[in-house]
């Protein structure tokens, strides 16, 4: 995505403000292996075709696989382009999200959850450093979900993220429930980067299946995509996730993916008004309208203190 140098400026400061927090990340042998399993996971892969893609993301998914096979991966989210996409930075909005979740009765398991990882340098929240722009506003949306859920996050045991960022949401929900299965779809370049971030981490991704010994699946295919949520498809406690990333695809691939709302009760969705030429507020009402019709309470809530950017809330309606 091409930015102004003005926008591209402001990143620049918003970045650096807070540079004095940053924890670089040093080379070392186990970094060395890692990093050379995936470059080896990223020769073997065979391109598949990107037709479907905007233009953004063919751009980016080069960029990314561009940074695997040049080894480049140590502090990736100091990359300028990895930050345009994935990051949110020190924004003075973040402080009232904080608050918000500061003074909530739960503080105790979101203090928990935004406490970030060193994992590629992430930049810090200048005014609470020990976590980062990204972990608090990951986390409050986390917040406002529950908030309409009206239950603990912890209950769910599957959640299905569609575009997962670098991991990061993957990696909060393993603080909130250890066993949870999640599956991450997006491209395979970002895939990639999934990989590094949550292995080391600790986690345990697979590009091969769910199983006790890998609990976190990332799938490029549509068809094993199907073939994968089949087999939770009678798993009551799940959740399909999709923060501006469902928004920001193609309508003919979200027609390919429509099957998801059928599977699942429980919707996290954020999107903003329009993108591009698609008018996502209309094409989000079309879904709150067929998730009623399906017994789900499904609601749009505001996101807080952005204009024109909204969340669909769904859950199963019991008392129906």
């Amino acid at each position: 995505m091409e930015e102004s140098i003005f926008r591209s400026f402001q990143r620049y400061i918003r970045a650096n403000i807070s540079f004095f927090f940053n924890k670089k990340e040093v080379f070392n042998l186990a970094e060395f292996k890692l990093i050379n399993s995936v470059c080896q996971l990223a020769k073997n892969f065979q391109l598949i075709d990107n037709k479907r893609k905007k233009n953004t993301h063919k751009i980016f998914s080069k960029k990314i696989l561009k940074l695997v096979l040049q080894r480049n991966l140590i502090n990736f989210l100091q990359k300028s382009f990895i930050q345009q996409m994935f990051f949110v930075h020190n924004r003075f909005f973040l402080l009232f999200y904080l608050f918000k979740l500061f003074f909530s009765v739960k503080w105790r398991l979101w203090k928990k959850i935004l406490k970030e990882s060193p994992v590629g340098n992430p930049v810090r929240y200048i005014f609470y450093p020990t976590s980062s722009g990204n972990k608090i506003f990951q986390t409050y949306h986390l917040k406002k979900f529950e908030d309409f859920y009206g239950k603990e996050l912890k209950e769910f045991d599957v959640i299905f993220e569609f575009g997962g960022g670098y991991g990061n949401l993957a990696h909060s929900f393993y603080k909130i429930n250890k066993k949870v299965k999640y599956i991450i779809f997006d491209t395979f370049e970002v895939n990639l980067l999934q990989y590094y971030y949550l292995k080391k981490n600790n986690l345990k991704p697979s590009f091969q299946k769910l199983s006790h010994s890998n609990n976190i699946l990332l799938l490029n295919s549509i068809n094993k995509l199907q073939e994968n949520l089949e087999k939770i498809k009678l798993i009551k406690n799940k959740i399909f996730i999709a923060n501006w990333s469902l928004s920001e695809v193609p309508i003919s691939l979200r027609k390919d993916l429509y099957f998801i709302f059928d599977i699942f009760d429980f919707q996290l969705i954020s999107f903003q008004n329009y993108f591009e030429n698609i008018n996502n507020f209309q094409y989000f009402n079309r879904i709150k309208n067929e998730n009623k019709k399906k017994n789900r309470i499904s609601s749009f809530v505001q996101v807080d203190y952005i204009k024109n950017n909204y969340y669909l809330f769904s859950k199963k309606n019991k008392l129906i």
